[in-house]
């Protein structure tokens, strides 16, 4: 069996093309192992515009605005399976490719950092204040992101 399954859904025009889905699971792979989770996982992706995420935020967490991405916990093992349910992420793929530009380090990398942050949130990471667990978890970010992508600058995370 193997360590991750990642179920991908794309909807509102946006395209799943291969190397996406490869970049999405790479980098949730890399949470997985630097966090050093053990056992078969699972991950629930949705890529989906500003309109989508917006209907997803406000319908779930009551917040009428588009976001870059959203993550919902499941933290529960398929009977089945015996795969660990890590949970929901949703992602904007028009808002990781303007932030990308923005960042000047393009939509993928910003797709893989995305997926950083969501699988962080996924396994109980937070950011809901400036203090110690949003430092910490920007920390796991950066580590993260420089053993996925050695060669790039990750001071702007």
């Amino acid at each position: 069996m193997e360590k991750l399954k990642v179920s991908l859904r794309c909807e509102n025009g946006v395209k799943c093309p291969p190397e996406l889905r490869k970049r999405i699971k790479a980098a949730a792979r890399a949470v997985l192992e630097a966090e050093q989770v053990k056992g078969p996982c699972e991950l629930s992706v949705l890529l989906t515009d500003d309109e989508g995420i917006r209907t997803v935020n406000r319908q779930f967490r009551d917040v009428d605005k588009p976001t870059d991405v959203l993550s919902f916990p499941l933290g529960d093992t398929d009977p089945d399976t015996g795969r660990y349910l890590l949970g929901d992420m949703v992602l904007n793929t028009a808002r990781a490719a303007a932030q990308g530009a923005a960042f000047g380090h393009g939509a993928e990398h910003e797709i893989s950092y995305l997926t950083v942050h969501s699988v962080l949130h996924l396994l109980g990471y937070d950011h809901v204040d400036e203090g110690p667990m949003k430092r910490e978890m920007r920390a796991r970010e950066k580590t993260i992101m420089a053993l996925l992508e050695p060669d790039t600058k990750t001071e702007e995370i």
